[in-house]
């Protein structure tokens, strides 16, 4: 006899090794936050559940900072005193920014429709 027929969910259960290695994301879509190290900050629009960017991009951070790949990455709308700009950050790197300012990046509008209490909600089109 076929094992699938044996046992109806056989084939569509998870692998429990998969499981364990999946990691939640401490941060969210909205959510305003800060480099442990550099002096931005900015609000999250994705999240990548590991390093999901270029090998060179990786390549070009010194090794002695370079983060590991086995854990969440965000793509922020970054600012800091002279410019704004899109950053990739990953989850180690990063602080909740507590000062409850909005970020004054331009394209902030473009996705998020309000700001209150520290947090961007996003656009409903945009929505997940």
């Amino acid at each position: 006899m076929d094992a699938r027929l044996e046992k109806p969910n056989a084939g569509h259960l998870p692998n429990p090794a998969a499981i364990a290695d999946v990691r939640l994301a401490k941060f969210a879509i909205g959510d305003v936050v800060k480099h442990r190290v550099f002096a931005f900050r900015g609000v999250i629009f994705d999240v990548d559940p590991t390093f999901a960017n270029t090998e060179e991009w990786w390549q070009s951070i010194p090794e002695r900072i370079r983060p590991r790949k086995d854990q969440p990455f965000y793509h922020l709308l970054a600012e800091n005193d002279d410019n704004s700009y899109v950053a990739y950050v990953s989850e180690q790197n990063l602080l909740p920014d507590e000062s409850g300012e909005p970020v004054g990046h331009p394209q902030a509008p473009l996705i998020f429709e309000s700001f209150a209490e520290g947090h961007y909600t996003l656009r409903p089109r945009i929505s997940h």
